[in-house]
């Protein structure tokens, strides 16, 4: 594998809280998840999207999907209904994250979705 992104080891879903956006991130193994805790943390999640300039990012974690959620304040320009953007509700913003380029990560393959199964199979 050449480049390795987010969407290598997590899928994930994203959509509006007013002027907020909620961002969703679930791996597709338990060893995917243990990466995203340790790795993908609010800062990170900030600086990433800093051209949206949030206002501040909150992480939650759920463990019993291998997920970890957030909330990136202030970034949708007013929310649905005000906002002159074209994505108001913020539902390409998963998409924009799982398109985030990781470093070289050692037993890489324990992280991958498993051939032939959905992500919620596990």
């Amino acid at each position: 594998m050449d480049t390795l992104h987010l969407s290598d080891i997590a899928h994930g879903r994203s959509g509006d809280k007013g002027n907020h956006a909620n961002i969703a991130v679930l791996a597709y193994t338990a060893a995917g998840f243990d990466w995203l805790r340790q790795h993908l943390t609010a800062e990170v999640v900030q600086h990433y999207f800093q051209s949206l300039n949030p206002s501040r990012v909150i992480r939650y974690e759920a463990a019993n999907l291998f997920a970890v959620n957030f909330v990136l304040q202030d970034v949708l320009a007013g929310g649905a209904s005000r906002s002159l953007r074209v994505d108001t509700q913020g539902k390409t913003l998963a998409l924009a994250l799982l398109r985030m380029p990781l470093p070289l990560i050692d037993n890489v393959s324990s992280m991958l979705r498993p051939k032939g199964r959905t992500p919620h199979e596990r």
